[in-house]
């Protein structure tokens, strides 16, 4: 196995300005029996009760670059920013009950036209498939143009996206079924290179379908990716991502994690968090992995348990504008919360009831942002960002 690169550290914090303005992209969230936030202001989230969406796992949602709300959806429907149906924004080929069901994406070089990725669950027939959305219709509250445009199948329940390092296009990222591939698409002005960077690293994910389910996340920074996948696989893994060329690297098995579900990085990429169950659940907990070594070896003994639940079951791990963690707790009407995840150990402060939703509950999901987004975020209260 190669070395990770040692200054992997110090890399991740030049490539992160915590500054004052926060990419607003992710202001609003929508996922679960209804559910919502929104990060407009710059104390805590606000729970949000106007949304139509309903999903037991996958949502995305996406605001302009000012914060106003401009679609979101959960792979099966889109809804405009007046929770309307969009126009011909029905009967899309993803599934509410996939892990990650939907990934909205601006088209580069343009600044009306959106990618929906949508996946099917479970490995079914349906795939990778993406659908184009003009917001220049219908007085700005958009329209499906084309839809249900199938890009592969069949594919695990993955799918997350890593900016290029060009600064402009993008790399969609999933894994295939049956299989040990990773697949990386590249989504430039031309539109999507139906050819992908195959990857052949790390486990192979087969067997029951269940092995489908589970998340895939880049760091902020677009240089590593980990994932969660469920039973009967069972695993946490972390992996080098190259984004000048689409490949994944160096695969780090971080262990068997029964039910594994949810991961997510550090705003500073330091730490790695992820989610596992148990069997059956009833075993709700988080690990923390410290990543500052660069060694393998290191990264692996580090695992400890930074969070444990009254939930029966964990879900999503998801970064916020305010630089806190948000964890989906299934079935509850409160998200858990780690407040400091740049902090090692328990000072990474996990609250079980970290944000109340108000009547509404959270599901397993929460809603699918690309990573980059997360660039430029505002210092949480007890935040501290130690310098290298």
């Amino acid at each position: 196995m190669k070395k990770f690169v040692k200054k992997f550290l110090a890399l991740s914090v030049s490539l992160i300005s915590f500054s004052a303005l926060a990419q607003k992209e992710a202001t609003t969230w929508y996922f679960g029996r209804n559910a919502g936030l929104s990060f407009s202001q710059s104390t805590e989230p606000t729970p949000i009760k106007n949304g139509r969406l309903f999903s037991e796992e996958g949502s995305a949602v996406v605001s302009d670059a000012s914060g106003n709300l401009l679609f979101y959806s959960n792979g099966m429907q889109v809804w405009n920013k007046n929770h309307q149906l969009m126009a011909n924004g029905t009967e899309l080929k993803g599934h509410e009950s996939a892990t990650q069901s939907s990934l909205i994406l601006l088209k580069p070089g343009s600044s009306t036209i959106y990618y929906l990725f949508t996946t099917d669950f479970q490995g079914q027939d349906h795939g990778l498939q993406y659908h184009l959305i003009d917001m220049s219709k219908n007085g700005g509250l958009g329209e499906v143009i084309s839809k249900n445009n199938l890009v592969f199948a069949p594919v695990t329940e993955k799918l997350t996206a890593v900016r290029h390092r060009n600064g402009r296009d993008f790399w969609i990222v999933t894994h295939r079924w049956n299989s040990t591939l990773f697949y990386a698409y590249l989504l430039s002005p031309s539109g999507i290179t139906f050819s992908p960077v195959e990857s052949n690293v790390g486990s192979m994910h087969t067997g029951d379908n269940g092995g489908t389910i589970g998340y895939l996340k880049a760091s902020v920074a677009g240089n590593k990716l980990a994932m969660a996948t469920w039973a009967p696989v069972n695993k946490l893994e972390l992996f080098d991502f190259n984004n000048a060329t689409g490949q994944v690297t160096n695969a780090v098995d971080l262990g068997q994690f029964e039910e594994a579900y949810g991961v997510e990085f550090s705003p500073d990429g330091s730490k790695l968090y992820g989610s596992r169950n148990g069997k059956n659940g009833r075993e709700a907990r988080i690990f923390q992995f410290d990543l500052s070594s660069g060694s393998p070896e290191t990264i692996v003994a580090s695992g400890q348990v930074v969070a444990k639940s009254m939930s029966s079951k964990f879900g999503a791990l998801q970064l916020a504008p305010d630089g806190r963690i948000y964890v989906a707790r299934n079935g509850s009407s409160y998200l858990g919360v780690i407040r400091s995840p740049n902090e090692l150990g328990n000072l990474s402060n996990y609250k079980d009831n970290g944000i109340s939703l108000g009547t509404q509950r959270s599901e397993f999901g929460l809603p699918n942002f690309p990573s980059f987004y997360f660039q430029n975020l505002t210092a949480p209260t007890g935040f501290v960002v130690h310098q290298k």
